[in-house]
């Protein structure tokens, strides 16, 4: 179990940026998947990206591919989302994840620690 907490959300105009941080407790850290999902209100909580434990490689969801990255130092036990050129459909609170045991899945349930979420407002 990895014991998870964001921190950066805010409100910040279309073409803005922000940066994301998702604070870890343990060792545990290391070794996991870290994703980050996002959920608006009313809708379904949905994938956004992930990195892998070592850092080397990410994927993303076709909608945030190019403006955003995902990243971590292991050092910190810390993860980031660094989200630029922000648009109003990015609005939603955003969910930092962990997972031990797989790489490459998109699904939520395959991401056993969570964090509590931070909100980011973009607005027009």
């Amino acid at each position: 179990q990895v014991q998870l907490v964001e921190s950066g959300g805010g409100l910040v105009q279309a073409g803005g940026s922000l940066r994301l941080s998702c604070a870890a407790s343990g060792r545990a850290f290391r070794r996991a998947h870290m994703g980050w999902f996002r959920q608006a209100p009313g809708k379904e909580r949905e994938f956004v990206g992930a990195v892998s434990s070592s850092g080397l490689s990410t994927y993303y969801t076709d909608s945030v591919k190019g403006r955003f990255t995902i990243s971590r130092d292991n050092a910190k036990n810390t993860a980031y989302l660094q989200m630029n050129s922000l648009k109003p459909e990015d609005t939603a609170v955003y969910y930092c994840a962990a997972d031990t045991t797989t790489w490459g899945t998109r699904r939520t349930t395959d991401f056993r620690s969570w964090g509590q979420g931070t909100q980011v407002t973009v607005s027009s």
